[in-house]
């Protein structure tokens, strides 16, 4: 099989797939990546993935490519994982990425072949790109088509793909739905749900969870900013309606909101994309989703002043540029929001995260980024959480007593406990909680 893009999806999918026994050729546009995935090094990181990619690289089962002929000629089965970012100066996705490796890789197949895409997509976009595959193919090729919905947790990516909680597939083709059935026989023996179904309900399926998951976090959100003004204990409040079966309590932590390369995105091509449908109103309740998101992040900026009151000159460390812990992604990032924020309001901002300096770094290149915990929190006025890494989760009090300059933390993720630090005599603030309830 060949895997179109190595991204982050791409990559992920084309080591498990040669984990699962697979022949696989990754292909991709960007050179500089395909030589460095052939010297089985990861341009990212993700938990797990670096061993697999040596591992299949030298078994020979991964292998990598610029060549869509190459894939073209070597492929039964062909994954599209290209991005879809959002489209410039709107909230639509943009597909031009999509609909170029279809084209392209339709164009060049002469044999039968199966296409399956990945990417999220808005719907109604595979019924699209199969007249696209129709259009351009080969009287000697027979393309079936699917599409089959990624679900990947950044830090969990292999346990997702070697171990999903679901497969979902949409196709019009019985023998592209058996295909895929062949290709995830290992997940299947496993009793792993497999939903077959049309193409409409498997673009939607994604991003209706990422819709969903948005709205959970940004409800408990809201309810930290009553929370704020009446005083209570979000994360009791949390632990307590979380305690209903039909809640749950996953994805109910109040802190500074979510980010990434996928939720932001996805809501607001969701959208647009019910705009362009005529149902303008339909999920117009994405945007307080998306504002209450935003508002966590001015939030902070807001605990930090007070703290400190005018900030020119004054030092702040920012523990954490990573969207999430266990991952180097800083894309759309509350933190990195966040300390750009503050850098613009005239304080010395220095950042240290466990793996994401380097990305953080080439988006905003005028902060100061530090190697340790150590390093950053060295003469701070303040120390501000953003990314919850267990190095912060477990950090005490009395490692910085005698380095900061004045003795202040807040807590943007929810992970410290207050009491400890209180007791240790550090003022403490943190999102959901009125201040003097700390």
């Amino acid at each position: 099989m060949t895997v179109i893009g190595t991204g982050y999806l791409g990559a992920t999918h084309a080591a498990c797939m040669a984990e699962l026994g697979f022949e696989v050729l990754g292909v991709d546009t960007n050179a500089q990546r395909i030589e460095e995935l052939s010297r089985g090094e990861l341009p990212f990181h993700e938990p797990d993935l670096p061993d697999l990619l040596r591992k299949h690289v030298a078994s020979g089962k991964l292998r990598f490519t610029t060549s869509i002929q190459e894939a073209a000629e070597f492929g039964d089965v062909h994954f599209i994982a290209v991005g879809t970012p959002q489209r410039a100066g709107e909230n639509a996705a943009d597909m031009q990425y999509v609909d170029a490796a279809i084209v392209s890789l339709a164009g060049a197949i002469r044999k039968d072949a199966l296409i399956v895409g990945k990417s999220t997509v808005p719907v109604g976009s595979s019924r699209r790109l199969k007249g696209l595959i129709r259009e351009v193919s080969h009287p000697s090729a027979n393309i079936d088509f699917a599409w089959n919905p990624e679900f990947l947790r950044e830090g969990f990516a292999v346990q997702d793909t070697l171990r999903p909680d679901r497969l979902v597939v949409g196709t019009d083709s019985t023998s592209a739905d058996q295909k895929l059935r062949q290709v995830y026989a290992d997940a299947l023996s496993r009793k792993t749900p497999f939903i077959s179904t049309d193409f409409e309900t498997a673009e939607l399926v994604k991003v209706a969870a990422n819709a969903f998951l948005a709205t959970k976090i940004s409800f408990i959100n809201a309810f930290s900013e009553v929370v704020e003004v009446v005083g209570g204990d979000i994360r009791t409040l949390a632990d307590a309606i979380g305690h209903d079966a039909r809640i749950g309590r996953r994805f109910l932590n109040a802190g500074v909101g979510f980010g990434g390369g996928c939720l932001p995105k996805d809501i607001r091509a969701l959208q647009a994309r019910v705009s362009e449908l005529g149902l303008d109103h339909t999920m117009q309740f994405l945007n307080e989703v998306d504002e209450i998101n935003l508002r966590r992040r001015e939030r902070v900026v807001h605990l930090v002043t007070e703290e400190l009151g005018v900030l020119s000159g004054k030092s702040i460390a920012i523990l954490g540029s990573a969207f999430k812990p266990n991952s180097d992604d800083v894309r759309d990032s509350p933190a990195l929001d966040i300390a750009a924020k503050l850098f613009n309001s005239g304080a010395d901002v220095r950042i240290y995260d466990p793996k994401a300096n380097k990305n953080a770094a080439i988006r905003f290149p005028r902060l100061t980024y530090c190697d340790s915990l150590q390093e950053v929190m060295e003469d701070a006025d303040i120390g501000v959480l953003l990314t919850e890494w267990d190095e912060f989760r477990m950090m005490k009090p009395t490692d910085f007593n005698l380095k900061v300059r004045q003795k202040n933390i807040v807590d943007g993720r929810n992970v410290l406990n207050p009491q400890e630090w209180r007791d240790a005599g550090w003022r403490f603030s943190a999102l959901g909680h009125r201040p003097e309830t700390l």
